[in-house]
């Protein structure tokens, strides 16, 4: 189902990518880059979020995402507070044969702090 893809990493040997990878093309068109999909609850999306993300909540995993991530043939990376949900949203997906699903290592709070000192951190 995974086509060849140089922004994520290979699937077989990881279920994270860095923020710093993800930076590398999260500012490419929709059509040209990975999902970049938010797992946190709306109390946390109000608070922060990568520009570009889409929103699923961690409770939603389960019943609709992989039905939501069906079409991710470029990759799915998902991020929440510290990557500790994301890590299960990426496997519940790669569990329902999205096998190009990551999570987004130390989650939106290594974002602000590598990446966007932009971002609150909370």
């Amino acid at each position: 189902m995974s086509e060849e893809n140089s922004l994520i990493p290979n699937a077989a040997s990881t279920l994270e990518i860095s923020p710093t990878a993800v930076a590398s093309w999260i500012h490419l068109p929709h059509a040209q880059r990975p999902r970049l999909i938010d797992c946190r609850e709306a109390e946390e999306l109000a608070i922060c979020q990568i520009h570009g993300n889409e929103w699923i909540p961690l409770g939603d995993f389960p019943s609709t995402g992989p039905e939501r991530c069906a079409d991710a043939s470029l990759g799915v990376v998902v991020y929440c507070h510290h990557g500790m949900r994301s890590l299960r949203a990426a496997m519940i997906l790669r569990s329902r044969g999205i096998e190009n699903a990551f999570s987004m290592a130390g989650g939106i709070d290594a974002w602000s702090r590598f990446i966007d000192p932009a971002v609150p951190r909370y």
